[in-house]
């Protein structure tokens, strides 16, 4: 059976070759788990069920997605993201992947060049070669917190460039990139007549004095940016698949010709669930920060007192942070996290999965409970 070029050159994912790995044993501690293990609350259950029981979710939404779904994330992005949105800029999607996958689809030809600040969510890089187009991996500075290298990203700059995607609040690092990075980002982007692609999945859990900051609510932005967001982390609902993109309306056009042969449109239940979440109270998403930021400080203590082994930067948002690995485990980050799991019962995701500058780390989730992150800093600090 014949398989395309293009799929055949992408890797492995190391995240799931662990989670895979990780069922072969018994009474692991997992940190590897980039999924809030809270729940989703229980006004957007509802709010799914009396959609069932009123027979609302039977067929297929509009291909944007339902309407008054849209209207509430229009408020939304004005509201917390200072975007001016309109109800006619916006898609809903199977969470924030579909919608990555479909902006990048509108935004590259084949044999095009994205730019990714690395390490990052190993599916964008995915997607641009999915999409026939070669990422081009410019290194964080590890140095200062894992901040936009601007000056590599500029000199990266082609005839072939297209776009530059970007993950803030990061996966993996945790990283919160600034206002003041991004608003030069920007520049260069215009500068360039280039677009920007954000994923924004972790935008309410900034902790400590950082501040999120969206690139698209810069005015001379609005005809070149492409903002995904999604349900799944503010919401706990990650089985529920949602997430939506603002762009343009010229934009918006091109990316649902990418979006209805992907999905058509997205599960018009979660659709319904999503409806309640916004409309709902929002003390849950507070809940979830502080819960975030507690067990974050936790996960830092701990470490601490593994300093022979780790060194990290402690994050500024999500529920991830991205140790460096000391000693042996700098060479082979899958090596050194198959080690661990075998031996001490341990499960992380290996930098590696990351791209070629996440070797020599593993990512560690904080949105576990407090006593996960403890049996499992018991056995690592008695295995090492």
């Amino acid at each position: 059976m014949k398989v395309s070029h293009r799929v055949q050159q992408i890797a492995k994912s190391a995240i799931h070759e662990m989670t895979k790995l990780s069922k072969q044993y018994e009474d692991v501690a997992f940190l590897s788990w980039a999924k809030p293990t809270s729940g989703t609350p229980r006004h957007i259950r509802k709010a799914a069920i009396a959609a069932i029981e009123k027979g609302k979710v039977s067929g297929y939404s509009q291909s944007e997605g339902l309407p008054e779904l849209r209207e509430e994330i229009a408020k939304k992005l004005q509201r917390d993201n200072n975007i001016k949105a309109a109800p006619d800029e916006i898609i809903v999607t199977v969470g924030a992947i579909e919608g990555l996958a479909a902006a990048v689809m509108a935004t590259i030809d084949p044999g095009d060049e994205v730019i990714l600040p690395t390490p990052t969510y190993s599916t964008h890089i995915r997607q641009v070669q999915l999409a026939s187009g070669r990422p081009i991996l410019i290194p964080l500075k590890e140095e200062e917190n894992f901040a936009l290298d601007l000056e590599a990203i500029e000199n990266a700059i082609t005839e072939r460039t297209k776009a530059i995607l970007y993950c803030s609040p990061s996966n993996p690092t945790g990283t919160v990139f600034s206002e003041q990075q991004l608003r030069n980002l920007a520049k260069i982007a215009i500068k360039n007549d280039l677009n920007v692609i954000t994923d924004e999945a972790y935008e309410y859990f900034v902790f400590d004095d950082k501040k999120h900051f969206s690139i698209g609510s810069i005015p001379e932005m609005s005809d070149r940016v492409i903002s995904t967001f999604t349900f799944t982390k503010t919401y706990a609902m990650t089985g529920w698949r949602l997430g939506y993109i603002h762009t343009s309306k010229k934009m918006l056009a091109q990316i649902k010709k990418a979006h209805i042969p992907f999905a058509i449109c997205a599960p018009v239940v979660s659709q319904y669930a999503a409806l309640g979440a916004l409309q709902g109270a929002q003390d849950c998403v507070t809940e979830f920060k502080n819960n975030y930021r507690k067990t974050r400080d936790l996960m830092c203590e701990r470490l601490d007192n593994l300093k022979d082994v780790f060194t990290y930067v402690k994050p500024d948002g999500s529920y991830l942070m991205f140790p460096g690995i000391l000693g042996e485990g700098q060479k082979d980050s899958m090596a050194f996290a198959k080690k661990l799991l075998k031996e001490a019962r341990v499960s992380t995701t290996p930098g590696i999965a990351f791209g070629p500058t996440g070797e020599g780390h593993v990512r560690l989730s904080f949105c576990v409970p407090e006593n996960m992150i403890n049996k499992a800093f018991d056995r690592m600090e008695r295995y090492f």
